[in-house]
C-alpha cells in the first residue's frame, strides 16, 4: 500500500491511476487530517508527501513521522518545487528517503518508487516463487526449470518474476514496457515481444506457459504460484 498526500485533486488523481495501473495498492489525501487518520488505522509501505499542503505542511509530517514508534521506518518520497533546492535540502535532512522535484513525470515517479522500496526491503530471507516447473529464487537471482539453472538477462529475469508472481493477469506490452523498462515510449513495445520470444526459448517446454492474450499483451496461465520465505 502506498499513501499519496496532495492537495492538487487532478496531480493526485493521476497518480493514484498510475500505481494501481503499476499493480501497487494506492489511496490519496487531500491534507494531514484524513492521512493521519488513515494512518492509526494502517501503515503504508511507502509515502509519497507534498511538502506544500493546506495546514499541516509535508515537512511538519515527515519529522512526525520520523519521531513515531511504529512509524519511523516508512520510506517517503517528497514532492518539492523544481526551482526550491531549500525545501530539497530540508526535506532530506528531516529524513526523506528521495525526492521528486515537480513537474514530474509519472514514469519517473515509478521508478523512484520501485528505487526506494528495493532499498528499504530487507534481505535477510530468501523468497522462492514457484510456478508449475519453474522455480525462481529472488535472492540469489536464479531460476531453475525441472532443477536445471537457466540464464536469463535482468530483463527477461524480472519479466518472468513479475508474470510468475501474477499467475492469470494480462500486462498489455505498454505496461511491461513501464514495469520492466521505466519507458513509455510507445514505439518500443516490440522490445517487449522480442524479449517474450527469447524467454519463451530458454524456459523450454514450460516457455508455454506464457500465453499471448491476442491484441492486448501476455500472461502467465493455468498455473498456481508459491511464495515461501526461507
Amino acid at each position: 500500500m502506498i499513501y499519496c498526500v496532495e492537495d492538487d485533486n487532478s496531480i493526485r488523481e493521476l497518480m493514484i491511476y498510475t500505481l494501481k495501473a503499476a499493480g501497487f495498492e494506492a489511496c490519496g489525501f487531500y491534507d494531514s487530517v484524513d492521512f493521519w487518520k488513515k494512518m492509526n488505522e494502517k501503515k503504508p509501505e511507502l509515502i509519497l508527501l507534498d511538502i506544500m499542503l493546506p495546514g499541516e505542511d509535508g515537512i511538519t509530517i515527515l519529522k512526525k513521522i520520523r519521531e513515531s514508534s511504529d512509524a519511523k521506518d516508512i520510506p517517503v518520497i517528497m514532492a518539492t518545487a523544481k526551482s526550491s533546492e531549500y525545501d530539497t535540502v530540508i526535506g532530506l535532512d528531516s529524513g526523506a528517503d528521495d525526492y521528486l522535484a515537480k513537474p514530474f513525470g509519472m514514469m519517473e515517479m515509478l521508478s523512484r518508487i520501485k528505487a526506494v522500496l528495493r532499498r528499504s526491503k530487507p534481505q535477510k530471507t530468501s523468497r522462492l516463487i514457484r510456478c508449475g516447473n519453474i522455480l525462481i529464487d529472488e535472492n540469489k537471482h536464479k531460476v531453475t526449470v525441472n532443477d536445471k539453472n537457466i540464464v536469463l538477462t535482468l530483463k527477461e529475469y524480472e519479466m518472468l518474476k513479475l508474470l510468475a508472481e501474477n499467475v492469470e493477469q494480462v500486462f498489455t506490452r505498454e505496461m511491461l514496457l513501464s514495469l520492466i523498462w521505466e519507458s513509455d515510449f510507445a514505439g518500443e513495445t516490440r522490445t517487449v515481444d522480442v524479449h517474450i520470444g527469447t524467454l519463451r526459448t530458454k524456459l523450454n517446454e514450460c516457455g508455454n506457459m506464457i500465453k499471448t492474450v491476442r491484441g492486448v499483451g501476455y500472461k502467465m496461465e493455468g498455473v498456481a504460484h508459491e511464495q515461501k520465505n526461507i
